[in-house]
C-alpha cells in the first residue's frame, strides 16, 4: 500500500465522523433541560410530572424520538440523489456536496430560536448524511488493493465511533455550561467535522473506476499507476475498463439491479443493512445508562455509560481493522453474530430476573457489574462484525454497472430501519419489556444462519472481479450466466468449487434447523406454561400466574375457579 493511498483513504474516511457525531450529539442534547424547555416543554412536564420507577417505560416519548429520527429520513431520500450524483461527477463531488450540506444544517441548528429552524437544520444533516454514506464507502472500496480493501473500507466505520466518542465527551462538558445554552454548542460544533470532510474532498483524487466511467481512460491509467506504486497495472486496468464497458451497455440501473442476475447483490443491499439494525444494539446502548447508575456513577451516569460503550465500540473496531482482511468477513459476522447472540440472551435474562414485567427493581452493584460485562461483550461483537461489516460488504460486492444504485439501496434501507427501530423501539421495550431482547436475540439468530449459508468470502477479490465469487457460489451460481461474465474468467475450479458447496450444505441445513430448535426451545422454556392436570375450563388460571401472560389477563376475566394467593 502507498502512503498516497493510505492518506487519501484516511481524508474520505473522515466523512464517517460527521455520521457519528450525529449519533452522539442528538442523544445528549435531548436529554438537556435547556433543550427541552425551549422546543419540546410538553415533554419536560411530562417527564417532570412522571415519579413512576418504571425503567421499561421511562423514555418512552414519540415527540422526542421523531424529532431524532427525522435524519434518517432525509437520509433516506438524499441517497437516492446521491446515487446519481455519485455516478455522473465522481464519488469525491458526492463527498463535497454531503460535507456542506451538513455544514450548512449544524449552523442553522446552532442558531436556532424555533422548532422550524431545528427541524429545517434536522433534514440538512440527513441529507448530509446521506451524501456521504453513499460515496465515502465506495470510494475506500475503489482506491484500496484487494489485500487491505477490508482494512481501509473499516476506516469509515473507526471513524464513526470517534464521532460518538468526541460528541458524549462534548455532550457533558457543554451541559455543565451554566445559562443553558450549552445545547447550542454541541449542535454548533457539527461544523467541525463536516469542515473536514469538505476541505478534505477538494483535495482528493478521484478512483480510478469513476475516472473509467466518466470516459477520463488516460487520466484513470496514471492514477492507477499511481495508487498502486507500480507500473504493472495492465491486468486491473482491464478489468475496471471492461466492466465500464458493461455499464455503457445500462441505461437504467434503477430497473437493471432487478434482473436475475443481480439477485445476490439486491439481496444482500437489502438485508445486510437490515440486519444490522435487527441486531439490537440500540436497546442495550439504551440500557446501559441504567445499569452504569446502578454501578455507582451517580449523577455522571449518562455520561459513563456514553463513554465507555463508545470506547469499548471504538477500541473494539480495531479487532475488525486487524483480522478482517486476514480472517476474511464470514469469520467475523459468524463470531460477532454468535457473540451477540449469547449476550443478548443472557442480558435480557438477567434483567427479566430482576426487574420482571412492572420494570421496578433494585439491584446490587455486583450484579449489575456483571450484566455490564455483558453489555460490553455485547457491543465489542458488534463492533468487530455488524457494525463495520454491515459497510464493507455491500460497497465492495456490486458491479460498475449498478454500483451507485446498489450503494443507494444500501443506504436507504439502513436508514430506513434506523428510523423505523429509533421511532419504536422505547415503545416496544415499554410493551415488550425484557421480552426485547429475546426478540433481538431471535433475529442474530437468524442472520447468523443466513451468512453461513448465503455470503461468499470476498475478501483479497479484486472489486471488478468480484461477480466470479458469486459464480462460484451453491446457491447463487445459478443465478449467473456465463455470458454474464466480462471481467477476468472463471477458472476451472468453479466446478470442483460447486460440488464442494453441495456437499457442504447438508451440514449447513443441520445447523439451520439446530437453530431454530434452539429458538423454539428457548420459546417453550419462556413462555409456555405447566399444563398438565388442569381442568380444560380452568386453564386461564395457568396463564394467570404466568410471569409474561398473566400481564394480559385481569381479575375480573377470571370466571371459573379461583386465583390462589399463589398468583
Amino acid at each position: 500500500m502507498t502512503l498516497f493511498v493510505f492518506l487519501a483513504c484516511l481524508v474520505a474516511s473522515s466523512g464517517g465522523l460527521i455520521f457519528g457525531y450525529d449519533i452522539g450529539i442528538s442523544g445528549g442534547v435531548t436529554s438537556m433541560e435547556s433543550f427541552l424547555a425551549k422546543f419540546f416543554p410538553s415533554v419536560l412536564e411530562k417527564e417532570k410530572e412522571d415519579v413512576s420507577t418504571n425503567q421499561y417505560c421511562k423514555f418512552d416519548s414519540q415527540l422526542l424520538t421523531a424529532f431524532t429520527s427525522s435524519l434518517y429520513l432525509a437520509a433516506l431520500i438524499a441517497s437516492f440523489f446521491a446515487s446519481t450524483v455519485t455516478r455522473v461527477f465522481g464519488r469525491k463531488w458526492s463527498m463535497f456536496g454531503g460535507g456542506i450540506t451538513f455544514l450548512a444544517g449544524s449552523a442553522i441548528n446552532g442558531a436556532a430560536k424555533n422548532v422550524f429552524m431545528l427541524i429545517l437544520g434536522r433534514i440538512l444533516l440527513g441529507i448530509g448524511v446521506g451524501f456521504a454514506n453513499q460515496s465515502v464507502p465506495l470510494y475506500l472500496s475503489e482506491m484500496a488493493p484487494a489485500k487491505l480493501r477490508g482494512m481501509l473500507n473499516i476506516g469509515f466505520q473507526l471513524m464513526i465511533t470517534i464521532g460518538i466518542l468526541a460528541a458524549n465527551l462534548i455532550n457533558y462538558g457543554t451541559s455543565q455550561i451554566r445559562g443553558g445554552w450549552g445545547w447550542r454548542v454541541g449542535l454548533a460544533l457539527a461544523a467541525v467535522p463536516a469542515a473536514i470532510i469538505t476541505i478534505g474532498s477538494l483535495v482528493l483524487p478521484d478512483t480510478p473506476n469513476s475516472l473509467v466511467e466518466r470516459g477520463h481512460s488516460d487520466h484513470a491509467k496514471v492514477m492507477l499507476k499511481r495508487i498502486r506504486g507500480t507500473d504493472d497495472i495492465q491486468s486491473e486496468y482491464e478489468d475496471i475498463v471492461a466492466a465500464s464497458e458493461a455499464a455503457k451497455t445500462v441505461q437504467h440501473p434503477w430497473s437493471n439491479i432487478m434482473k436475475r442476475r443481480y439477485r445476490p447483490h439486491l439481496t444482500m443491499a437489502v438485508l445486510i443493512p437490515l440486519f444490522q439494525q435487527l441486531t439490537g444494539i440500540n436497546v442495550i446502548m439504551f440500557y446501559a445508562p441504567v445499569l452504569f447508575k446502578t454501578i455507582g456513577f451517580g449523577s455522571d451516569a449518562s455520561l459513563m455509560s456514553s463513554v465507555i460503550s463508545g470506547l469499548v465500540n471504538m477500541v473494539a473496531t480495531f479487532v475488525s481493522v486487524a483480522t478482517v482482511d486476514k480472517f476474511g468477513r464470514r469469520v467475523l459476522f459468524l463470531e460477532g453474530g454468535s457473540q451477540m447472540l449469547i449476550s443478548q440472551i443472557i442480558v435480557g435474562t438477567l434483567i427479566g430476573i430482576k426487574f420482571g414485567n412492572n420494570g421496578e427493581a433494585t439491584l446490587s452493584k455486583e450484579y449489575a457489574f456483571f450484566v455490564v460485562l455483558f453489555v460490553c461483550i455485547f457491543v465489542s461483537a458488534f463492533a468487530w462484525s455488524w457494525g463495520p461489516l454491515g459497510w464493507l460488504v455491500p460497497s465492495e460486492i456490486f458491479p460498475l454497472e449498478i454500483r451507485s444504485a446498489g450503494q443507494a439501496i444500501n443506504v436507504s434501507v439502513n436508514m430506513f430501519f434506523t428510523f423505523i427501530i429509533g421511532q419504536f423501539f422505547l415503545a416496544m421495550l415499554c410493551h415488550m419489556k425484557f421480552g426485547l431482547f429475546y426478540f433481538f436475540a431471535g433475529w442474530e439468530l437468524l442472520m447468523t444462519i443466513f451468512i453461513a449459508l448465503f455470503l461468499p468470502e470476498t475478501k483479497n477479490v479484486p472489486i471488478e472481479e468480484m461477480v466470479l465469487v458469486w459464480k462460484k457460489h451453491w446457491f447463487w451460481g445459478n443465478f449467473i450466466a456465463d455470458e454474464d461474465i466480462h471481467v477476468g474468467k472463471v477458472d476451472a475450479g468453479v466446478s470442483s468449487g460447486l460440488h464442494t458447496f453441495h456437499l457442504s450444505i447438508t451440514s449447513l441445513l443441520i445447523y439451520f434447523f439446530a437453530g431454530w430448535e434452539l429458538l423454539m426451545t428457548i420459546f417453550i422454556a419462556l413462555f409456555l406454561p405447566e399444563t398438565k392436570n388442569v381442568p380444560i375450563e380452568e386453564m386461564v388460571l395457568v396463564w394467570k400466574k404466568h410471569w409474561f401472560w398473566g400481564n394480559y389477563i385481569a381479575d375480573e376475566d377470571i370466571h371459573v375457579g379461583k386465583v390462589d394467593a399463589g398468583v
